[in-house]
């Protein structure tokens, strides 16, 4: 079965883009002196379609979830620094909290399938600031080892996605910023990678939250 997703409208113009460089050019300062800064303005001043754009009330969504690959030993922290860092989160003591915070821009964590329930103790459909609860039917505790079995369903997968499609699409703004936490998340991304690029799992795997060699190599095994 094949997951049909929405796709992502062309943004090319090159009378815009012409636009935008000279607008950048014409600032008081040395041609592209600004480095990396100068690519960014022009890449969302051609995604706004705006040589004057503007951010609109910006969003940064984290989603976290737990990967069944840490059974592996392939980290160096255990599964709980998820739930924890996701209560660190909440609480706004985080780095990306704080990032957020200081931007003006609004944080909101996405309990897609960590090992805890964050409404416990709650009344029945009470919910916390800042946090959205969407578990995929069946992977409420995280998915399954890799190493053994598929991580997901075909059905958990084309849910989790829904459930990013209809979040992400409720938000308001015009500026979208992405995250994800999850204690085994780069083993999980190494296989991905992997996978779809064709490439040697070995070339896809680092040290991740700090491993020496001989873990990195326990990891590509």
């Amino acid at each position: 079965m094949t997951t049909v997703l929405p796709t992502l409208a062309d943004i090319s113009n090159a009378a815009l883009t012409d636009a935008l460089r000279h607008t950048l050019n014409n600032k008081t300062k040395p041609i592209g002196s600004l480095g990396r800064i100068e690519d960014l303005a022009l890449a969302i001043g051609q995604i706004l379609g705006s040589t004057a754009p503007v951010l609109e009330q910006p969003q940064m969504v984290v989603f976290a979830g737990d990967h069944g690959l840490t059974a592996r030993g392939v980290s160096a922290f255990p599964s709980d620094v998820t739930w924890q860092m996701v209560e660190n989160f909440l609480a706004g003591g985080a780095a990306v909290s704080i990032l957020a915070r200081q931007s003006g821009i609004a944080l909101t964590v996405v309990d897609c399938g960590v090992k805890r329930d964050f409404l416990a103790g709650l009344p029945a459909g009470a919910q916390r600031a800042g946090l959205q609860v969407r578990k995929a039917a069946g992977a409420e505790h995280g998915t399954a080892d890799s190493s053994t079995q598929a991580a997901m369903t075909a059905t958990q997968r084309d849910e989790a996605l829904r459930h990013g499609v209809e979040l992400v699409k409720a938000l308001p703004g015009n500026a979208l910023l992405l995250g994800e936490m999850g204690i085994g998340n780069t083993s999980a991304a190494s296989l991905l990678l992997s996978r779809l690029a064709g490439l040697d799992i070995d070339v896809c795997t680092g040290a991740g939250t700090g491993l020496d060699a001989p873990a990195v190599l326990r990891k590509t095994e």
